[in-house]
Parts: structure tokens; sequence; C-alpha cells
């Protein structure tokens, strides 16, 4: 078995300084204090991935295919793995044109699947050039991962490739798609579908491709649950709330007369803005501040993260300092009802097992109505 892999050196980087994506605005991420998540992501893969095969022929039949340094071979070779060839070597600031040659020299030499770390760009890149010529399968670590292509969790993503070698995971065709990233930092929601593309897939551990529907009865669902959480905020003056981003938080602030970043994280105390567009640090700053503080967030239809695709700001330390407790969940019931579990991807093991204890999270659905959705991995 042949295994393309690369990483992504500065895939998901603009997430936790509120970029909102890494393409372009590396050195203003960097300038920011932005550290790099890819390398971690994989190398956390890739071990899960050599304890999975422990004691099987597969874990020394796999060869894999890679580049150089840090865009595939050092990481490989940390894993454990062996057969290792490297097909491509980088530039010193490895780029898009990188992942397209390394793409090419996969297809050349056969690879029977793809392994990536990124995000949609990377997907996009890479789907635009093998078409159905080989599976793909991304470890998720973008600021973005709306495609269909990526496993759960990194966790998730290694129980797929075992079952792909076992021959028990199935191919299947599903979406990539990708935000303008230009028009997505300016506050607009730019996705559209690019390519289809082949990859192992699982339903309990691949992710779905965002839902990219709206339902025309959403409007009206919307201005419920704004006046639902109106009540709620107007009712606890001291209390300091986090807006997450998406078009159904954004019903709230509009409610309350308050100018929202649709795609930030922004802050009212007492129905007045104190934070508008804020990073990880900026909302830690805030919290320190402040004390008492409750995170409103809506799930990405169809896969149901609420924390850990597309609002990376909200980071480990962040929800530890709000409380998970102190989580509010909204979302319409057209958007559950193609959501059928809540998910929560937040890089820390210890507080993703905290959401699982939960099993159960009241999702507000419109005015005064509440809804169990389960929670999973």
């Amino acid at each position: 078995m042949r295994i393309g892999f690369l990483i992504n050196p500065i895939a998901g980087m603009g997430g936790r300084v509120g970029l909102k994506g890494t393409d372009g605005v590396v050195e203003e991420a960097v300038a920011l204090g932005a550290e790099p998540v890819a390398p971690g992501k994989a190398a956390q893969m890739l071990g899960l991935l050599w304890q999975l095969l422990q004691g099987e022929k597969r874990r020394h039949a796999i060869e894999w295919l890679t580049c150089s340094g840090r865009m595939g071979e050092e990481a490989l070779r940390v894993a454990g793995f062996k057969k290792i060839r490297v097909i491509h070597r980088p530039t010193e600031v490895p780029s898009a044109d990188d992942t397209a040659a390394a793409v090419h020299a996969f297809l050349k030499a056969k690879a029977d699947l793809i392994v990536f770390c990124g995000g949609d760009g990377t997907a996009r890149d890479i789907a635009a050039i093998t078409k159905d010529d080989a599976p793909i399968l991304g470890i998720p670590s973008g600021v973005k991962m709306y495609s269909g292509v990526f496993g759960v969790t990194v966790a998730r993503t290694a129980e797929i490739i075992v079952g792909f070698l076992r021959g028990e995971v199935p191919l299947a065709k599903v979406d990539v798609v990708d935000l303008d990233e230009a028009r997505y930092r300016k506050g607009e929601w730019a996705v559209r579908l690019y390519y289809t593309a082949l990859t192992p897939f699982e339903p309990t551990r691949t992710q779905l491709a965002k839902a990219l529907i709206t339902e025309s009865s959403d409007a009206a669902v919307k201005s419920e649950i704004a006046e639902d959480l109106c009540e709620l905020i107007r009712a606890n003056p001291k209390t300091l709330y986090l807006l997450g981003p998406g078009s159904t938080i954004q019903a709230v602030a509009d409610a309350l007369g308050v100018k929202k970043t649709l795609l930030g994280i922004d802050a009212l105390l007492c129905g007045r803005l104190v934070g508008h567009d804020l990073n990880e640090a900026g909302l830690l700053e805030l919290l320190e501040r402040y004390g008492n503080a409750s995170l409103i967030v809506s799930p990405i239809g169809a896969q149901g993260f609420v924390l850990g695709r597309g609002n990376l700001q909200i980071s480990p330390d962040v929800i530890r300092r709000i409380g998970i407790d102190n989580i509010v969940v909204i979302a319409t019931p057209a958007k559950l009802a193609r959501t059928p579990a809540l998910r929560f991807d937040t890089g820390d093991h210890a507080l993703d097992a905290a959401f699982m204890t939960k099993r159960y999270i009241r999702v507000i659905t419109g005015f005064r109505r509440r809804r169990l959705t389960p929670v999973s991995q």
C-alpha cells in the first residue's frame, strides 16, 4: 500500500489570532503571535496510527511517499515509520506550488491514498489535481474545514486509515468546498462547491461537508431565537456575553441593535458592545476584566461542530475560563434536523472528554423552546 503524505505547515495558524485563515497572511499571523498548528496535529495522528497498527503486518507494508523536512518526512520518522520515500523537496518556505508538485509526484508513483494535514484550501488544491485518480483524506488542521474529506478528529482520521488498509472502509464521492478568504476576513460569507473527491468514507468517523442550504423559514425562527437570547442577556447585566460567528447569532446582535462581525467573536455587557472581532488574547483579557461570562455559539450544519471549526479564537484556555456549563448553543430546527449530534474538537483531550460526559446539550431552537441534542466524538 502506497500512501502519499504531506503537511501544510501554515494551516490553522490564523485561527487563534482571529485572522479566520492563513492564506496570504502568514507574516501577519506570525506578527500577532501565531504558532504552527499542523505539524503537531500530523504528529498526533501518525503516533495514534502507529499504535493502532501495532502487531499488524500492515504497519510495515505501508510505503510512505512524502516531502522532505517539515512537509512530511520529519513527522513520519518521529512516529516510527521506516519505509519512507521522499519524492518532493519543497522550497524553504513551502507554498501551494509545493503541494501541487507533491500531489503530481504521488500520482505518478501510483499512490493508493493521499493523506494531508491542512484545511479547505489545501483540500481544494489537492482535489484540483487528483480528481478521481486517487482518494484523499484530511487531518483536520485548518481554520475552516467545511469539506467532506476530513476525519471528524485527528484520532478518527487514524482510525479511517486503519479501516482503509484492512479493506473495511469503502470509498465515496464527497464535496470539496471553500471560502474566499479575502472576502471572509471582511465578514462576507462566500462559500461554494469547487470539486468532488474520492475519500475513504465511514459515517461515524468522516465529517460531512457543511450544508449550504438555508430554508426560507429560517429567518422567522432566527428572530424567535434572538428574542429568547435578548431576554436572557437583559436579565443578566453583569454577565459578559461572547457572541460567536454565524447568521443565527447575527440575528441576536441585530435584535439588540449591536453591529456584530458576522464571522468573528464579539463581546457584550449590559447589551453594549465592549469587544469587536476578538482574537484569543483579546478574549482572555476581557474575561480577566469582567469575570462572569457566557459564550453563545451555533453548530455548523450537518457536521455538528460547536467548537473547533471556524472559531479557533475560542481556545481551550478561553473555554476553561468561561466554563463548559456557561456555553449556550443555539440552532434552528431545520439545522438540527440535518445535524444528528454536536461535536467538540477543541484540541485539548481533557476538555473534549468533559463535553462528552454531558451526553446531551440543551439547544435553544426558538422563543422558550429547547431541544436535547446528543454529543458525539
